[in-house]
């Protein structure tokens, strides 16, 4: 590609002025200690100056590359950025920054590095270059040996914008940073996803393995810069915290401080199955299969099927569009019956084809089908399906193996999410009660369930049955405060609210008094009015159940509380039990005298 700046005569005179020092003037955005949010580091960036009105610092850059004066258009960055830093008799560290490719081809020599660096007076160790990356890189290692100059003076080495462009874990592994910075792509929303934070959570786990700080960069939402602190990550940056400016500053901005004065556990995204997992499209499960035209015969069926065994069944189609499937062993029947071959062979192959078969197009998802595998129509487990590509046809799929794959998924996310609510189940669960319990950090954990939910089962039916557990679902998610407030969906009717809302029992109090509201649309008018469903108990008795209400038992939990999650499981198991003996549905078991009970044998 043709730099944007190469062929103009005007641009070289313009980059003159730049590299002739009137150019350029530095600006610097804060670096913030997650723990203490004090300002530790300035990050100092170049702007154009009033010379170079209309160009932005890319722009400037793609000009000096274009020229061939890279490295000496960065040289002049730095000592502007080291100059004004010094001015200011800045404190802390200052990062620098230098791309590789001025390090390794833009004729940089490390003495002529080390001076523009250091000749405003700061001292060496006082500097970071943060290593910028807007190509590939083919040898880590050679970069990592030029850099070994600047480390022998003392000078630490950051990775810029990990997790996106060019930084990867070759670069990493190679140069050993001391501070990798981890990408803005990755921290803005961090809170909200899923995929994010198992990501962030996975370059911690580096970071502490090779020794590295990590610093979390374009951070402007309070709930990602909580999440930062969470996590663990040392340090952030973004506008949130501070705004680069001309001059350096002491204090970050009160927004930031604003953000840690809820004295909460962030709630964590929680995915409806590993994050790793990729949904499957159907087009995964395609078999190239040969198709027949409407016009060709039953005995160029049997010819096909003839020369492919392994073929369940066959498509029709009309000018590439599939209008039918034929299957093997229905065909064959056919065709073995006394004369078949003889009245039907020369006629039409659409005399045996299912006129009506299941069509899904490449890209529907596989979770797109639960509906079919739960439908009356259970041919395709013996026909397959036909997959389409832009409506015609592209290959079959067979009903084996889509029974096979989406089973596998639903049985693998159930570990993570209740597939009829899709909040959090059990390993999620445990895995919040251990981080509020980690932190030592007093809530309250709620045990909903509902009473006489088997008869109500029973009378109406699963699908009913499924509604009801729904509507309980979508009360309480909309109940609780989704920033300290945790739900899961641990098993059948059962849920747990992990509460760090200061007024976690009025919101108990409400659910109860909306579901037992809401739910009585869901009952037939004869048994609203009887009061209960007729049933049988246990033992075959006919009794009448009442409708169906809900119960919650909650247990306090204290700060210094035994760090055991399956202690409050078991705790909240029995405050629940009282909750269903009692008569308002709601019983809270606390501390007694400051000691935490310990559950009976």
């Amino acid at each position: 590609m043709t730099p944007a700046y190469g062929p103009d005569p005007r641009h070289a005179s313009l980059l003159d002025q730049i590299t002739g020092g009137a150019g350029l003037r530095a600006v610097f955005q804060p670096i913030v200690r997650l723990d203490t949010l004090t300002v530790v580091a300035h990050e100092g960036l170049s702007r154009p100056a009033e010379a170079a009105a209309g160009l932005s610092v890319l722009d400037m850059l793609d000009l000096a590359r274009a020229k061939g004066r890279l490295g000496e258009f960065e040289l002049l960055a730095a000592r502007t950025v080291c100059g004004a830093f010094a001015a200011q008799d800045g404190h802390g560290r200052l990062l620098v920054n230098l791309s590789a490719q001025a390090v390794l081809h833009g004729g940089l020599r490390p003495d002529e590095v080390i001076d523009a660096l250091s000749g405003a007076g700061i001292g060496m160790e006082r500097v970071t270059v943060e290593i910028t990356e807007r190509d590939v890189v083919k040898d880590p290692a050679e970069l990592a040996h030029a850099l070994g100059y600047l480390r022998a003076r003392g000078t630490r080495i950051a990775l810029d914008d990990f997790g996106n462009g060019h930084s990867n874990f070759e670069m990493w592994n190679e140069l050993h940073p001391d501070v990798v910075k981890i990408d803005r792509y990755l921290v803005n929303g961090l809170a909200r996803s899923a995929g994010k934070l198992a990501i962030v959570r996975a370059l911690c786990r580096v970071a502490e393995t090779l020794g590295a700080d990590l610093v979390g960069e374009g951070v402007e939402e309070a709930e990602d810069l909580r999440m930062l602190r969470e996590l663990g990550i040392s340090y952030a940056q973004g506008y949130l915290l501070g705004v680069p400016l001309p001059s350096l500053v002491a204090d970050v901005r009160d927004e930031a401080r604003d953000a840690f004065r809820i004295h909460a556990v962030p709630v964590p995204p929680h995915p409806r199955g590993p994050v790793t997992q990729r949904p499957l499209q159907v087009g995964h499960l395609a078999i190239a299969a040969p198709s027949l035209a409407v016009q060709q015969l039953n005995d160029d069926v049997a010819a096909l099927f003839g020369r492919n065994e392994s073929l369940h069944a066959v498509a029709v189609t009309d000018h590439d569009r599939p209008v039918g499937l034929i299957n093997r062993r229905i065909f064959a029947e056919r065709m073995a019956q006394p004369f078949a071959r003889e009245l039907f062979g020369r006629k039409s192959c659409i005399s045996f084809m299912h006129a009506e078969p299941l069509l899904c197009d490449e890209q529907q998802s596989l979770d797109s089908l639960t509906d079919v595998l739960r439908g009356e129509d259970q041919r395709y487990l013996t026909d397959g399906f036909i997959i389409t590509r832009e409506g015609r046809y592209l290959g079959l799929g067979t009903g084996e193996s889509l029974v096979r794959r989406v089973t596998e998924q639903r049985i693998e996310a159930a570990r993570y999410a209740n597939p009829l609510t899709f909040l959090p189940g059990n390993i999620p669960v445990t895995a919040h009660i251990e981080r509020l319990m980690r932190e030592l950090r007093p809530f309250v954990a709620a045990y909903i369930d509902l009473n006489d939910f088997k008869p109500f089962n029973d009378q109406y039916g699963y699908f009913r049955g499924d509604e009801m557990i729904r509507l309980l679902a979508a009360i309480v998610t909309t109940s609780i405060d989704a920033r300290h407030d945790f739900v899961g969906h641990i098993g059948g009717d059962d849920f747990m609210i992990l509460f760090q809302s200061g007024d976690w029992e009025t919101r108990c109090r409400s659910i109860i008094a909306a579901f037992n509201e809401r739910s009585r649309a869901l009952f037939d008018e004869q048994d609203l009015a009887q009061g209960g469903i007729e049933g049988e108990d246990r033992r075959g008795a006919r009794q009448l159940f009442a409708l169906t209400t809900v119960s919650i038992g909650a247990v306090q939990v204290p700060a210094q509380a035994p760090r055991r999650p399956e202690l409050i499981a078991t705790l909240a198991a029995r405050a629940k039990r009282h909750a269903k003996r009692g008569r308002l549905g709601f019983h809270v078991l606390a501390a007694m005298g400051g000691e935490w009970p310990e559950p009976a044998a």
